[in-house]
C-alpha cells in the first residue's frame, strides 16, 4: 500500500484526528449519556442513524481504496460464538455505563465525572478479558467458528451488491424512524 504520507506523519496525524472524531461525537450528541441509554429505550435513534451512515461511508470508503489498490481486507475468523457473547456483553456494559468506549472518552473531554468511573470500569474489563485470553481462545472461540469468511464470499453477491443492500435498508429504516416517531407538534405552535 501507498500512503501519501509517512508513518511518523501518519502516527502524529492521529492526534488532530483523534480530536476531530471526539468533537464530532459530541456534536452528533451520543457523548450525551441520555442519547445512548435512550437508544436502548427506543425513544431516540439518534446512535443508530450515526452508526449505519458511519458504517456506509467507511465501508465504502475502504471499498474505492481496494479498487485503487490503496487499502486491503483484513479479515477476522468469523467466531459465531466469541462475537455473540462479545456483544451481548458490549451491549449490557454500553446500557449500564451510557456510553461505548469511543463515547465515553469524549464525554470525559467535556468534563462528564461518571464518564471518568465508568471508563476506570472498562479498564478494568480490559485487563480481566487479557487475563482470562487463553481460556477464551479455547473454550469459546473454537465453537461455532467458520474462518476468515466474508459475506461476499459465502454467497456470490459481490462486494457492492451487499453496499446497494445495506444503502437501502438504512434508507429504509431512516424513512421508517421518521415516519413512526415524528415529534409532536411544540404546544407553542399548536395555539397559533
Amino acid at each position: 500500500m501507498n500512503f501519501p504520507v509517512s508513518v511518523e506523519t501518519a502516527r502524529w496525524l492521529a492526534i488532530p484526528m483523534g480530536i476531530l472524531f471526539g468533537l464530532l461525537l459530541h456534536r452528533g450528541g451520543v457523548a450525551n449519556y441520555n442519547v445512548i441509554v435512550n437508544q436502548f429505550r427506543f425513544k431516540d435513534f439518534t446512535v443508530l442513524k450515526i452508526m449505519f451512515t458511519a458504517i456506509i461511508v467507511g465501508g465504502l470508503g475502504v471499498l474505492v481504496l481496494k479498487g485503487m489498490g490503496q487499502a486491503q481486507y483484513h479479515i477476522k475468523p468469523a467466531n459465531l460464538l466469541g462475537v455473540g457473547l462479545g456483544a451481548a456483553l458490549f451491549g449490557v456494559g454500553m446500557v449500564l455505563y451510557g456510553y461505548c468506549p469511543g463515547t465515553g472518552v469524549a464525554a470525559m473531554a467535556t468534563g462528564s465525572v461518571h464518564a471518568l468511573a465508568g471508563f476506570g470500569g472498562m479498564l478494568l474489563g480490559a485487563i480481566l478479558y487479557a487475563l482470562s485470553f487463553t481460556w477464551v481462545e479455547t473454550n469459546i472461540q473454537k465453537v461455532a467458528a467458520y474462518g476468515k469468511v466474508r459475506l461476499p464470499d459465502v454467497t456470490g453477491v459481490p462486494d457492492w451488491g451487499w453496499f446497494a443492500l445495506l444503502i437501502v435498508l438504512a434508507a429504509g429504516i431512516f424513512w421508517y424512524l421518521e415516519v413512526k416517531f415524528k415529534p409532536a407538534p411544540d404546544d407553542a405552535a399548536d395555539l397559533k
